[in-house]
């Protein structure tokens, strides 16, 4: 899909990869940027900045979604591409009270459900439309450190496998972004030399050029980190050699990611 004169939506776009995302598709010549945060006072600053609109939105709740998509839609127009960007971690196992993991879940998980909700029966009826999701690469692989975020993740990709195969052939394209460690708050703290850093800490630029790139290819898998698809070619190939590399990998980074 080509960017230019399209209408698009990014949520958690008052920073890091989503902000980056947002400004890169101002500058490829979207008509509209919806720049979407819990946070108003920075995803309005970005907005300003890039001459769109600034909207706040708690994306756990379809409410707060549905009310984004109809401003959106009243202000811009028609949602040509829908990125739906924001994600939390938290590190820690199956010990983590049920709470921690539900919030988790509304973020990582049920934000791209209330959004594919909101957006899809619209997309489908012009016939055309694009779903971008914000995974990570956890979800292909795991996260040392982390149950709840490599659970998420997971989830986040086979939903977004989910959507690409069963509304394909109505015109919705859906890409799924998949980097490894990327230079926001979310590893704020982290030390590089870390698991964080074994292939290298992108900044939020490279990233939101690889979306960019996707969705003018309408690739459905983006991996900023190239190495990314050799692991995933490992594990398929061999999972139980994979499950032993990554305890190997396990027991040179102790710490839980955070």
């Amino acid at each position: 899909m080509d960017i230019v004169g399209k209408v698009v939506v990014v949520t958690g776009g008052a920073g890091g990869i989503g902000e980056a995302i947002a400004r890169r598709f101002a500058a490829d010549g979207a008509r509209g940027v919806a720049v979407v945060d819990l946070d108003l006072d920075r995803a309005t600053a970005v907005a300003t900045d890039i001459g769109g609109l600034a909207l706040q939105a708690d994306l756990r709740r379809q409410a707060d979604v549905e009310r984004v998509v109809a401003s959106v839609e009243a202000e811009l127009g028609p949602i040509d591409i829908f990125c739906s960007n924001a994600g939390i971690g938290m590190a820690g196992g199956v010990e983590l009270p049920t709470d921690e993991w539900q919030a988790i879940w509304d973020i990582n998980v049920m934000a791209h459900v209330h959004a594919a909700r909101a957006v899809l029966p619209g997309m489908i009826e012009r016939g055309r439309g694009y779903l971008v999701n914000t995974a990570s690469a956890a979800g292909l692989l795991t996260q040392l450190g982390s149950a709840p975020y490599a659970v998420t993740k997971a989830a986040a990709v086979s939903l977004a496998e989910w959507l690409a195969i069963t509304h394909g052939d109505q015109g919705i394209s859906v890409s799924v972004l998949c980097p490894q460690a990327v230079n926001t708050a979310m590893i704020a703290g982290m030390d590089a030399g870390g698991v964080a850093g074994v292939d290298g800490i992108l900044e939020p630029d490279d990233v939101a050029a690889a979306v960019a790139a996707a969705i003018a290819a309408e690739e459905f898998l983006i991996t900023p980190h190239p190495s990314v698809r050799d692991y995933i070619k490992r594990k398929a190939d061999d999972p139980d050699r994979w499950i032993h590399g990554m305890q190997r990998l396990q027991q040179r980074f102790p710490k839980p990611m955070g």
